[in-house]
C-alpha cells in the first residue's frame, strides 16, 4: 500500500488520535501502544476492504483499544464528568461513523473528540 494514500493517511490518524488519548490518560506504556499497532494491522485489512470506511477507522481503532484494555488491565477512558457513583468508562460514538467522540452514556454528554481527551481531563501529561 503506497504509504501516502489516503486509506494509510487514516490509519496513520486513527493511530496518532487514540495515542493522544492514552498520553492524556497517562496510560500509553509500550505495552498499550502495541494494542494500538494491533488494532492499526487488522483494521488495515478492514480498511483495505472497504475504502470508504476510512473516516470510521479512527473510532473502530479507539474501540479496538478500549476492548483490549478492558480485557487486560480495566475499564479506559473512565468518565471525568460523572463525580459521584461507581467509576464507568466513556463510549466510542458513533459506534460506525465518521468523527467519533468519548460520550459518557450516563450523563448523556459528549466528553471529547477521540484524540483530544486530554482537553476534558485536564490536559496531557507532562514528563
Amino acid at each position: 500500500m503506497d504509504p501516502t494514500s489516503p486509506l494509510e493517511q487514516a490509519l496513520h490518524a486513527a493511530r496518532a488520535l487514540v495515542l493522544a488519548d492514552l498520553v492524556a490518560g497517562r496510560v500509553a506504556d509500550a505495552d498499550v501502544v502495541s494494542l494500538v499497532e494491533e488494532s492499526v494491522v487488522q483494521r488495515r485489512w478492514w480498511v483495505e476492504q472497504w475504502p470508504e470506511g476510512a473516516p470510521y477507522v479512527a473510532g473502530l481503532v479507539a474501540q479496538d483499544v478500549q476492548d483490549a484494555l478492558l480485557e487486560r488491565y480495566g475499564r479506559w477512558p473512565l468518565c471525568p464528568v460523572c463525580g459521584t457513583g461507581d467509576p464507568h468508562a466513556l463510549d466510542v460514538q458513533p459506534e460506525l461513523g465518521p468523527d467519533p467522540h468519548w460520550v459518557c452514556g450516563e450523563a448523556g454528554v459528549k466528553v471529547a473528540a477521540v484524540g483530544s481527551l486530554g482537553e476534558a481531563i485536564g490536559g496531557a501529561a507532562s514528563s
